[in-house]
């Protein structure tokens, strides 16, 4: 039996789990399952690398940057961004960290401009959040060339505090919510933005997929706005996962 799984904590739901075992379903991949492992503490991460026929791993908050020292090596994209959302296991138990959430953000806001019509050149992007997710965001939109800026509960060099928006809001058409805040069962509660200046120049795009439309997406939406929400970028880079457990 070859096993794949999700590390993170904590694990209420799983995309990645209902994805694969459909994937294996559909595409009658036998001898294979995936499964969730919830961890409490990263030291405990030896005991899962230990399952028998591990082959492969996701890894979801709060861990993407805490597994790098129980990792052999790190592929470009990962050592780049400084944070890991899959590992591929060797048979010989070696461990090589790599980076799926650049690929699937970058083509899911590649495609999204297109089908808007709308031109990536120029634009300017505000990155809502400062964890492992955004890493890779901000790596992604360097490689476009679009200019981006952090935005944080407290100002520093390169980020840009909440309550300092309303003055600068205009200058940025894209708004990436890269934060947890709004994912269920939170539903309610939304990142402290300025929704009543936003208008159908801007593009919000939110990592977070349940629900399927946050708060953050609605109160944008009633401004104009064009909202997305991050079940694509979840399909592409488990699909790319996937071709590199496949290597």
């Amino acid at each position: 039996m070859t096993r794949y799984g999700l590390i993170g904590y904590p694990l209420t739901h799983s995309f990645s789990q209902r994805y694969f075992s459909g994937k294996f379903t559909r595409e009658g991949i036998a001898d294979s399952r995936y499964d969730l492992f919830e961890l409490p503490a990263i030291e405990d991460l030896p005991v899962i690398f230990s399952t028998p026929g591990l082959r492969g791993l996701n890894v979801t908050i709060p861990y993407k940057q805490a597994v790098l020292p129980y990792l052999h090596r790190l592929d470009s994209s990962a050592e780049k961004i400084g944070a890991v959302n899959v590992i591929k296991i060797e048979a010989d138990g070696s461990r090589t960290g790599y980076n799926s959430d650049y690929y699937g953000f970058q083509q899911s806001l590649i495609d999204w401009f297109s089908e808007l019509n709308r031109s990536l050149d120029g634009a300017q992007a505000l990155v809502l959040g400062t964890g492992g997710a955004s890493k890779a965001v901000t790596v992604a939109l360097t490689d476009l060339n679009v200019e981006y800026k952090y935005v944080s509960r407290t100002k520093t060099d390169t980020s840009f505090a909440y309550n300092e928006l309303t003055d600068i809001l205009s200058d940025y058409s894209l708004i990436v919510n890269c934060s947890p805040v709004g994912t269920y069962p939170y539903i309610d509660e939304a990142p402290s933005i300025p929704y009543d200046l936003l208008t159908d120049r801007h593009l919000l795009y939110d990592l977070v997929y349940n629900p399927a439309e946050t708060k953050f997406m609605q109160l944008g939406r009633k401004q104009g706005a064009y909202v997305k929400n991050g079940l694509r970028m979840l399909e592409l880079q488990a699909d790319k996962a996937w071709e590199i457990w496949q290597q």
